[in-house]
Protein backbone atom coordinates (compact mmCIF):
# COMPACT_ATOMS: atom_id res chain seq x y z
CA UNK A 1 0.00 0.00 0.00
CA UNK A 2 2.18 2.77 -1.17
CA UNK A 3 1.38 6.36 -0.48
CA UNK A 4 1.20 6.76 -4.27
CA UNK A 5 -0.72 3.71 -5.60
CA UNK A 6 0.21 3.88 -9.30
CA UNK A 7 3.87 3.83 -8.45
CA UNK A 8 3.44 0.13 -7.75
CA UNK A 9 5.23 -0.54 -11.03
CA UNK A 10 8.50 0.77 -9.66
CA UNK A 11 10.42 -1.55 -7.32
CA UNK A 12 12.93 -0.66 -4.62
CA UNK A 13 13.57 -4.03 -3.01
CA UNK A 14 15.91 -6.96 -3.67
CA UNK A 15 14.81 -9.70 -6.07
CA UNK A 16 13.77 -13.28 -5.35
CA UNK A 17 14.17 -16.27 -7.66
CA UNK A 18 11.17 -18.14 -9.04
CA UNK A 19 10.21 -21.78 -9.48
CA UNK A 20 7.73 -23.22 -12.02
CA UNK A 21 4.08 -23.16 -10.93
CA UNK A 22 2.46 -26.43 -10.00
CA UNK A 23 -0.47 -27.77 -12.01
CA UNK A 24 -2.94 -26.61 -9.34
CA UNK A 25 -1.46 -23.10 -9.29
CA UNK A 26 -1.49 -22.77 -13.08
CA UNK A 27 -5.29 -23.20 -13.11
CA UNK A 28 -5.67 -19.92 -11.24
CA UNK A 29 -5.55 -16.79 -13.37
CA UNK A 30 -3.26 -14.53 -11.38
CA UNK A 31 -3.30 -11.66 -13.88
CA UNK A 32 -5.78 -9.66 -11.83
CA UNK A 33 -4.22 -10.30 -8.43
CA UNK A 34 -2.14 -7.13 -8.60
CA UNK A 35 -2.65 -3.73 -10.16
CA UNK A 36 0.07 -4.51 -12.69
CA UNK A 37 -0.79 -7.52 -14.90
CA UNK A 38 1.62 -10.34 -14.07
CA UNK A 39 4.17 -11.13 -16.75
CA UNK A 40 6.43 -13.56 -14.88
CA UNK A 41 9.63 -12.72 -13.04
CA UNK A 42 10.53 -9.35 -14.45
CA UNK A 43 13.34 -6.86 -13.79
CA UNK A 44 13.81 -3.47 -15.39
CA UNK A 45 13.73 0.29 -15.04
CA UNK A 46 10.88 2.79 -14.89
CA UNK A 47 9.99 6.45 -14.54
CA UNK A 48 7.19 7.62 -12.26
CA UNK A 49 5.56 11.07 -12.17
CA UNK A 50 3.87 11.99 -8.88
CA UNK A 51 2.96 15.07 -6.79
CA UNK A 52 5.93 17.10 -5.55
CA UNK A 53 4.55 17.25 -2.00
CA UNK A 54 1.28 16.28 -0.30
CA UNK A 55 -1.57 17.91 -2.22
CA UNK A 56 0.75 19.71 -4.63
CA UNK A 57 -0.18 20.71 -8.19
CA UNK A 58 3.48 20.44 -9.20
CA UNK A 59 4.90 17.05 -10.14
CA UNK A 60 8.25 15.34 -9.63
CA UNK A 61 9.90 12.55 -11.59
CA UNK A 62 11.53 9.50 -10.02
CA UNK A 63 13.61 6.82 -11.74
CA UNK A 64 13.54 3.46 -9.98
CA UNK A 65 14.23 -0.20 -10.74
CA UNK A 66 11.23 -2.42 -11.55
CA UNK A 67 10.98 -5.78 -9.82
CA UNK A 68 8.22 -8.38 -10.07
CA UNK A 69 9.34 -11.74 -8.69
CA UNK A 70 8.15 -14.67 -6.57
CA UNK A 71 9.53 -17.80 -4.97
CA UNK A 72 7.48 -21.00 -4.65
CA UNK A 73 4.25 -18.97 -5.00
CA UNK A 74 4.79 -17.99 -1.36
CA UNK A 75 7.33 -15.18 -1.11
CA UNK A 76 7.06 -12.27 -3.52
CA UNK A 77 8.16 -8.80 -4.49
CA UNK A 78 5.79 -6.76 -6.62
CA UNK A 79 7.29 -3.32 -7.20
CA UNK A 80 7.13 -1.43 -3.90
CA UNK A 81 5.67 -4.34 -1.94
CA UNK A 82 7.41 -7.39 -0.47
CA UNK A 83 5.45 -10.09 1.31
CA UNK A 84 4.77 -13.69 2.21
CA UNK A 85 1.55 -15.72 2.01
CA UNK A 86 0.94 -17.66 5.23
CA UNK A 87 -2.53 -19.21 4.81
CA UNK A 88 -4.47 -20.39 1.75
CA UNK A 89 -7.93 -21.72 1.10
CA UNK A 90 -8.15 -25.15 -0.55
CA UNK A 91 -8.62 -23.60 -4.01
CA UNK A 92 -5.92 -20.95 -3.29
CA UNK A 93 -8.30 -18.16 -4.24
CA UNK A 94 -8.28 -16.75 -0.70
CA UNK A 95 -4.85 -15.97 0.74
CA UNK A 96 -3.74 -14.28 3.96
CA UNK A 97 -0.23 -13.07 4.63
CA UNK A 98 2.07 -10.25 5.70
CA UNK A 99 3.39 -7.45 3.50
CA UNK A 100 5.67 -4.43 3.69
CA UNK A 101 5.12 -1.38 1.47
CA UNK A 102 7.30 1.64 0.73
CA UNK A 103 5.81 5.04 1.56
CA UNK A 104 7.51 8.08 0.05
CA UNK A 105 7.96 11.35 1.88
CA UNK A 106 8.98 14.69 0.36
CA UNK A 107 11.46 17.54 0.66
CA UNK A 108 9.69 20.62 2.00
CA UNK A 109 11.72 23.17 0.04
CA UNK A 110 10.58 21.58 -3.23
CA UNK A 111 6.94 22.63 -2.71
CA UNK A 112 5.38 26.10 -3.08
CA UNK A 113 3.37 25.81 0.12
CA UNK A 114 5.80 23.72 2.16
CA UNK A 115 8.96 25.85 2.02
CA UNK A 116 10.29 26.31 5.54
CA UNK A 117 8.58 23.19 6.91
CA UNK A 118 10.29 20.01 8.00
CA UNK A 119 10.85 17.28 5.39
CA UNK A 120 8.57 14.25 5.52
CA UNK A 121 10.62 11.06 5.69
CA UNK A 122 10.49 7.88 3.64
CA UNK A 123 9.02 5.00 5.63
CA UNK A 124 7.75 1.42 5.41
CA UNK A 125 4.23 0.22 6.25
CA UNK A 126 3.89 -3.35 7.54
CA UNK A 127 0.82 -5.41 8.29
CA UNK A 128 -1.51 -8.31 7.45
CA UNK A 129 -2.91 -8.55 3.95
CA UNK A 130 -5.74 -10.49 2.31
CA UNK A 131 -6.32 -11.43 -1.31
CA UNK A 132 -9.59 -12.91 -2.58
CA UNK A 133 -9.77 -13.88 -6.23
CA UNK A 134 -13.29 -14.09 -7.64
CA UNK A 135 -14.64 -14.78 -11.13
CA UNK A 136 -15.19 -11.03 -11.53
CA UNK A 137 -11.85 -9.74 -10.32
CA UNK A 138 -9.64 -9.67 -7.25
CA UNK A 139 -10.17 -7.97 -3.90
CA UNK A 140 -7.02 -6.91 -2.06
CA UNK A 141 -7.13 -5.61 1.51
CA UNK A 142 -4.47 -4.57 4.00
CA UNK A 143 -4.12 -3.01 7.40
CA UNK A 144 -0.69 -1.55 8.15
CA UNK A 145 1.32 0.39 10.71
CA UNK A 146 4.22 2.73 10.05
CA UNK A 147 7.18 0.51 10.97
CA UNK A 148 9.64 3.24 9.99
CA UNK A 149 8.36 5.57 12.75
CA UNK A 150 7.90 8.55 10.43
CA UNK A 151 4.23 9.17 11.21
CA UNK A 152 3.73 6.32 13.71
CA UNK A 153 0.29 6.05 12.18
CA UNK A 154 -1.96 3.36 10.74
CA UNK A 155 -3.83 2.85 7.49
CA UNK A 156 -6.22 0.39 5.87
CA UNK A 157 -6.82 -0.18 2.17
CA UNK A 158 -9.34 -2.08 0.06
CA UNK A 159 -8.81 -2.42 -3.69
CA UNK A 160 -10.68 -4.15 -6.50
CA UNK A 161 -8.72 -5.14 -9.62
CA UNK A 162 -10.35 -6.40 -12.82
CA UNK A 163 -8.84 -7.40 -16.14
CA UNK A 164 -10.06 -5.16 -18.95
CA UNK A 165 -7.98 -6.67 -21.75
CA UNK A 166 -6.40 -10.14 -21.62
CA UNK A 167 -4.99 -10.47 -25.11
CA UNK A 168 -1.85 -12.37 -26.03
CA UNK A 169 -0.29 -8.95 -26.47
CA UNK A 170 -1.77 -6.09 -24.48
CA UNK A 171 -2.89 -6.80 -20.92
CA UNK A 172 -4.77 -4.04 -19.11
CA UNK A 173 -6.15 -4.00 -15.57
CA UNK A 174 -8.57 -1.47 -14.13
CA UNK A 175 -8.70 -0.77 -10.42
CA UNK A 176 -10.70 1.17 -7.86
CA UNK A 177 -9.95 1.45 -4.18
CA UNK A 178 -10.10 3.43 -0.99
CA UNK A 179 -7.54 4.06 1.71
CA UNK A 180 -8.28 5.12 5.27
CA UNK A 181 -5.52 6.90 7.19
CA UNK A 182 -5.68 7.54 10.93
CA UNK A 183 -5.03 10.95 12.48
CA UNK A 184 -1.30 10.39 12.96
CA UNK A 185 -0.78 9.32 9.36
CA UNK A 186 -2.76 12.21 7.85
CA UNK A 187 -1.31 14.78 10.22
CA UNK A 188 2.26 13.79 9.43
CA UNK A 189 1.85 14.22 5.67
CA UNK A 190 -0.80 16.98 5.57
CA UNK A 191 -0.58 18.73 8.93
CA UNK A 192 1.24 21.98 9.73
CA UNK A 193 2.89 22.12 13.16
CA UNK A 194 2.78 25.43 15.06
CA UNK A 195 6.53 25.79 14.49
CA UNK A 196 5.93 25.40 10.73
CA UNK A 197 3.18 28.01 10.52
CA UNK A 198 3.69 31.16 8.44
CA UNK A 199 1.67 34.19 7.39
CA UNK A 200 0.16 32.31 4.46
CA UNK A 201 0.28 28.90 6.14
CA UNK A 202 -1.67 28.58 9.39
CA UNK A 203 -1.11 25.70 11.77
CA UNK A 204 -3.30 22.74 10.89
CA UNK A 205 -3.98 19.41 12.56
CA UNK A 206 -5.35 16.83 10.12
CA UNK A 207 -7.76 14.22 11.39
CA UNK A 208 -8.41 10.74 10.08
CA UNK A 209 -10.04 10.31 6.69
CA UNK A 210 -10.51 8.32 3.51
CA UNK A 211 -9.10 8.87 0.03
CA UNK A 212 -10.31 7.22 -3.18
CA UNK A 213 -8.29 5.87 -6.11
CA UNK A 214 -9.09 4.76 -9.64
CA UNK A 215 -6.86 3.96 -12.56
CA UNK A 216 -5.54 1.58 -15.18
CA UNK A 217 -2.27 -0.34 -15.41
CA UNK A 218 -0.99 -2.33 -18.36
CA UNK A 219 1.76 -4.45 -19.86
CA UNK A 220 2.64 -4.96 -23.51
CA UNK A 221 5.21 -7.53 -24.73
CA UNK A 222 8.17 -6.24 -26.70
CA UNK A 223 10.32 -8.92 -28.31
CA UNK A 224 10.77 -12.37 -26.76
CA UNK A 225 11.48 -11.31 -23.18
CA UNK A 226 10.70 -7.60 -22.90
CA UNK A 227 7.58 -5.88 -21.59
CA UNK A 228 6.49 -2.27 -21.63
CA UNK A 229 4.69 -1.34 -18.38
CA UNK A 230 2.49 1.72 -17.99
CA UNK A 231 -0.22 3.15 -15.80
CA UNK A 232 -2.28 6.16 -14.81
CA UNK A 233 -3.88 6.73 -11.42
CA UNK A 234 -6.07 9.47 -9.93
CA UNK A 235 -6.50 9.90 -6.18
CA UNK A 236 -9.23 12.02 -4.61
CA UNK A 237 -8.09 13.28 -1.23
CA UNK A 238 -10.38 13.14 1.78
CA UNK A 239 -11.55 16.33 3.52
CA UNK A 240 -8.92 16.07 6.26
CA UNK A 241 -6.23 16.13 3.56
CA UNK A 242 -7.89 18.53 1.11
CA UNK A 243 -8.53 21.19 3.79
CA UNK A 244 -4.84 21.40 4.70
CA UNK A 245 -3.19 24.77 3.91
CA UNK A 246 -0.44 22.91 2.03
CA UNK A 247 -2.93 21.23 -0.33
CA UNK A 248 -3.38 22.93 -3.70
CA UNK A 249 -5.71 20.43 -5.35
CA UNK A 250 -7.89 17.59 -4.09
CA UNK A 251 -7.17 15.41 -7.13
CA UNK A 252 -3.70 13.91 -7.31
CA UNK A 253 -2.55 12.34 -10.60
CA UNK A 254 0.19 9.80 -10.94
CA UNK A 255 1.64 8.07 -14.00
CA UNK A 256 4.48 5.69 -14.78
CA UNK A 257 6.23 4.11 -17.75
CA UNK A 258 8.80 1.35 -17.58
CA UNK A 259 10.51 -1.47 -19.40
CA UNK A 260 11.46 -4.85 -18.01
CA UNK A 261 12.92 -8.21 -19.03
CA UNK A 262 11.34 -11.53 -18.07
CA UNK A 263 13.62 -14.32 -16.81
Amino acid sequence: MTHYPALAALGLLATLATVPATAAESQIDRQTETAIPKVGNLYGLGVGVLPQTSGSKDLRTMVLPIIQASYADRFYINALRAGVWLLDSDDRRLRIGLAADARFGWEADEGKRTKGMQDRDFSVDVGPTLRWQTDYGTVNAQWAVDAGSASKGQSAQVQFVRALIRGPGLRLNGLVGLTWNDRKMNNYYYGVAPAEAAANRPAYSAGSGTQWQAGVNGAYPVGERGSLLFGLMATRLGDAQANSPITETRFQPLAYLGYGWTF
